[in-house]
């Protein structure tokens, strides 16, 4: 009876360290499956959505990340006031 609790506890000993040392196996399929190209065409790109067309202030602006977009990207604009990377923020980034 002892030698049979000592094999339990030894067997659940092992499965617990199996368990948390398991690496999942890779296989062809997974990598084939990872290979595929992703359709984007329900994505809209912030480069094909806006581009710099000379607009500099937050009243020229229609939304948030646009006037995100603009400053990351945009030379010469004018909508943050205080530097802090959030542009727009009475109007349209609140």
């Amino acid at each position: 009876m002892k030698k049979l609790l000592i094999l339990i506890l030894i067997g659940i000993a092992a499965n617990q360290i199996y368990q948390k040392y398991n690496v999942p196996v890779i296989t062809n399929a997974d990598i084939e499956q990872l290979n595929k190209p992703v359709k984007l065409s329900n994505f809209k790109s912030h480069k094909q959505q806006y581009s710099c067309d000379g607009r500099q202030y937050c009243s020229e602006m229609h939304s948030c990340e646009e006037a995100t977009f603009f400053i990351e990207h945009c030379p010469n604009t004018k909508m943050d006031g205080n530097h802090d990377g959030v542009p727009c923020e009475r109007q349209w980034c609140n």
